[in-house]
């Protein structure tokens, strides 16, 4: 009976260790009611905008999640000392956050050390650790700075994640507010609306605490100035993820054991240019870094006719052509940005008709953060075919092919009028067969057959009398 007694016991002991173990640690939000969060985004204002997309985040955390709530500016107008814990950390009823920042009404000043002071210390007289997100649309306009209240917690070895987020904060407002989420072991994210309210609060809500320190950061710039990018890690050459992380403009972290793994990064904005991939590798006990840069290169494409600059189309392929970028010229040099790589660069001249008017420019090397020049000059002539009849203009069909393959290159009529008889055609030099056809019933079944040489530059005329 007591082997079965100490047996249960046992069972009972490490069942209840378990649920505690996997029972993740609290979040604690701190809320924004400061007088500010009246203004508004897209229509309706920041409070109600915040209230509807905290409400659908705290929904989507885990149903054994405890969820507290702090908030700031709500009672009293001018108060820096207006912060109020309205839920407590032990408290697991979502319904009662959801129903408490509904009920806010916001009023006073945006006191950003004095409530992260209040929610920080709640941590340290229970002990406890938790993930704190604190929800901002301004900046500090009390007497603190929330940056020296976080690292001094941290030095006191008080066991916290701070997450940021600013909300339709401009960028010279966020230097104090990414000083404080880099102290406190987290991120400081921007959001400018409610998509991106909800897509920051998403990722905020499953980097918590509980999670092992990142260590492994990543920069991603373009032309020396930090970008949004997106990044996913798997193991080396697989598909497996690992981790993955926004840059907001700044730095993102991931957690990798120690390994070699392939990064993808995808810019989000500010460029053309694809993602990439790079290979790195995690190190035990050491923090890893590694600065992405979406600077391509550029090539500088000038399309001309005769030495002169002219109209045209262009495609750039890489060597197992793919098509990469591409523009039309209008005439004028056309800057086209690309990774860096070898390119072949096909070209075709409007208007132009012949074999020539098509041209590829293979093996056009693309270095990062250079320029290379590029050029094709293509040439044409003239052709003037015109019909009559005495002094009558003759409407006639025109048919043109090469001499060389017999290759049907242009056509057009002549109709009756001075503008078009004769009828211009622009061809690459060579020698043309010519077909011409009268259409009127009065000129029936009279056609002519020549050969014309159409020289590069020059204009060759033929009037053809029926």
């Amino acid at each position: 009976m007591k082997l079965l007694i100490t047996l249960f016991c046992a069972l009972g002991l490490s069942i209840q260790t378990y649920a505690q173990q996997d029972a993740p640690s609290p979040i604690l939000f701190i809320y924004d009611a400061s007088g500010s969060m009246w203004g508004q985004l897209d229509g309706k204002t920041k409070k109600e905008i915040a209230s509807e997309v905290l409400a659908t985040s705290v929904s989507n955390l885990p149903e054994n999640q405890n969820i507290g709530l702090v908030t700031y500016g709500h009672r009293t107008k001018g108060d820096c000392d207006d912060v109020e814990f309205m839920v407590d950390i032990t408290n697991n009823s979502k319904e009662k956050v959801k129903n408490a920042v509904i009920g806010i009404n916001p009023l006073g000043r945006t006191p950003l050390a004095r409530s992260a002071t209040m929610a920080i210390n709640s941590l340290k007289e229970r002990n406890t650790k938790a993930t704190i997100i604190l929800i901002t649309d301004g900046i500090e306009s009390c007497d603190g700075n929330i940056c020296d209240v976080v690292t001094k917690a941290k030095t006191d070895g008080i066991d916290f994640k701070l997450h940021i987020v600013g909300f339709g904060l401009k960028e010279s407002e966020t230097e104090q507010l990414k000083c404080a989420a880099n102290a406190g072991d987290g991120k400081y994210y921007d959001a400018s609306d409610a998509s991106g309210l909800g897509d920051v609060l998403a990722e905020a809500t499953t980097e918590t605490v509980d999670d092992p320190s990142d260590n492994f950061s990543i920069y991603a710039v373009k032309n020396g100035k930090p970008v949004d990018a997106w990044i996913k890690v798997v193991k080396a050459g697989t598909n497996d993820e690992i981790d993955g992380a926004r840059t907001y403009r700044d730095t993102g972290w991931v957690y990798l054991p120690p390994g070699k793994y392939d990064m993808i990064i995808k810019p989000l904005e500010s460029t053309k240019i694809k993602g990439t991939t790079v290979s790195i590798e995690s190190i035990k006990d050491k923090i890893g870094h590694q600065t992405v840069s979406f600077d391509g290169g550029k090539i500088n494409l000038t399309t001309l006719n005769n030495n002169e600059g002219w109209d045209c189309t262009s495609k750039v392929k890489t060597q197992k052509g793919e098509v990469v970028g591409g523009s039309r010229t209008y005439g004028k040099p056309k800057i086209i940005e690309l990774n860096p790589g070898v390119y072949d660069i096909e070209v075709m001249a409007l208007k132009i008709k012949g074999l020539k008017n098509k041209f590829i420019i293979e093996d056009v090397t693309v270095e990062a953060t250079k320029t290379v020049d590029v050029s094709h000059n293509f040439q044409s002539g003239i052709a003037m075919i015109g019909v009559k009849s005495g002094d009558v203009l003759v409407d006639a069909v025109v048919s043109i092919k090469t001499k060389e393959t017999g290759e049907n290159v242009a056509g057009s009529r002549t109709y009756t009028s001075d503008s078009s008889n004769p009828r211009e055609f622009m061809l690459n030099p060579g020698v043309y067969e010519v077909k011409v056809s009268a259409v009127k019933k009065e000129y029936a079944g009279k056609k002519e057959t020549f050969t014309i040489e159409v020289k590069k530059g020059e204009t060759v005329t033929k009037i053809i009398s029926f």
